[in-house]
């Protein structure tokens, strides 16, 4: 059987097409991994994005919007339009901050509570099948490449920023 142009061996990583490279194969493993979150959360009537602040909310609430967002590194804006969604749904309340009454505290209702423990529940299962047949020690090694790409990333953003930010 004769080789396509996308299974050639490549001699280095360099000489490979842009889709056929480690940072192209990291972003598409990335989003095939969101879209497999989005697809068993949906069971439950979640997105990704929704089950990670509602899932924070449970463990850590009442918390701040603005401290959810940072926490689980989404924008102010996006968190409040999953705020209200979830609060429309009942999974979440808004209560005033009893030191500052220009903020708002989220708590999760006993609903989201019990949501919560779904997504527990959802996020084991898949990681289970995400992790099928890599070793203990591949994992380890695997999350120390990512934690020194992100450290490579955070040098990128404190450079871009340049000396005024």
């Amino acid at each position: 059987m004769a080789e396509s142009p996308d299974s050639a061996s490549v001699d280095h990583e360099l000489d490979a097409p842009p889709w056929r490279r480690f940072e192209s194969t990291l972003m598409a493993t990335s989003r095939s991994i969101r879209r497999a979150y989005d697809l068993r959360l949906g069971e439950i009537g979640l997105n990704l994005s929704q089950a990670c602040l509602l899932a924070y909310v449970a463990e850590h609430g009442p918390v701040t919007q603005t401290h959810v967002a940072e926490r689980i590194g989404m924008g102010r804006a996006p968190a409040g339009a999953i705020v209200d969604n979830l609060s429309d749904r009942s999974l979440l309340v808004r209560l005033p901050h009893p030191g500052d009454r220009r903020v708002w505290l989220l708590s999760a209702t006993a609903q989201g509570l019990e949501r919560a423990a779904r997504i527990a529940e959802v996020d084991m299962a898949l990681r289970t099948e995400l992790r099928e047949g890599l070793s203990r020690e591949e994992r380890h090694q695997l999350a120390e490449t990512l934690v020194r790409l992100q450290s490579n990333l955070a040098g990128v953003f404190e450079r871009h920023a340049g000396p005024e930010a």
